[in-house]
């Protein structure tokens, strides 16, 4: 063990220079890439983000666009929510509004579904 431990304070003491000749010494000695171990690290890195993420379960209905029938889109935001015919009126005329937020899945996709048929265009985020 106090070999190794003389070895290591030997290579602290070398310079960045003399390590790069080590480096490439070593690999003609022994046949070897210094450089192999770092590509296997990064080729590992990208297939562990390849993990399924967790699915949103949560989802913000935003209008886009009240499209060309306006009184529709107002109509049935007012049958989804508790807004006010002013406040509904003022919701389909702002771009990127959020209808609904956090609502579920099934919700948000019933909610899509009414204001595309009134005539918005409507993004679930």
């Amino acid at each position: 063990m106090a070999d190794i431990e003389k070895v290591l304070d030997q290579l602290n003491k070398l310079t960045v220079l003399e390590m790069a000749e080590l480096v490439k010494k070593a690999e003609e000695e022994w046949g070897v890439s210094a450089a192999a171990p770092v590509a296997m690290a990064a080729a590992a890195g990208p297939a562990a983000s390849a993990e399924p993420a967790e699915e949103q379960t949560e989802f913000d209905v935003v209008i886009k666009d009240a499209g060309p029938k306006k009184i529709e889109v107002i109509k049935a935001i007012r049958q989804m929510s508790s807004l006010g015919l002013k406040e509904a009126k003022e919701l389909a005329e702002t771009p990127d509004a959020k209808v609904l937020e956090g609502v579920g899945k099934d919700a948000a996709n019933d909610a899509k579904t009414k204001l595309e048929s009134a005539g918005a265009t409507i993004e679930l985020a």
